[in-house]
């Protein structure tokens, strides 16, 4: 049986490639902000032997580098709106 805590571990690594940058692969924001809560959970339990906190730390850091890269790209579509939007206003008041 499966630990649901383990869920997107090594087990499909592969080769050349850590296990958390494979988990990191094709998830969402959302989905890669639940997983990172389940590592934390499992880590703060303390039964992680130290193979499985090592790989579970190698995902969790693929995977916070995932949602700080998802948020920035976010966060640059947000100010290219927003310089949008004041060219906008600039030009209907030149025009107005």
């Amino acid at each position: 049986m499966s630990d649901p805590g383990r869920a997107g571990g090594p087990a499909g690594k592969q080769e050349g490639e850590p296990a958390g940058e494979q988990a990191a692969q094709a998830q969402s924001y959302e989905a890669a902000a639940a997983r990172v809560e389940e590592i934390i959970r499992r880590l703060d339990s303390g039964e992680a032997s130290l193979s499985e906190t090592l790989a579970l730390v190698s995902e969790g850091k693929a995977l916070i580098e995932l949602c700080a890269s998802e948020l920035s790209a976010v966060g640059d579509a947000l100010e290219e709106l927003r310089l949008d939007e004041l060219v906008s206003r600039l030009e209907e008041q030149a025009a107005g």
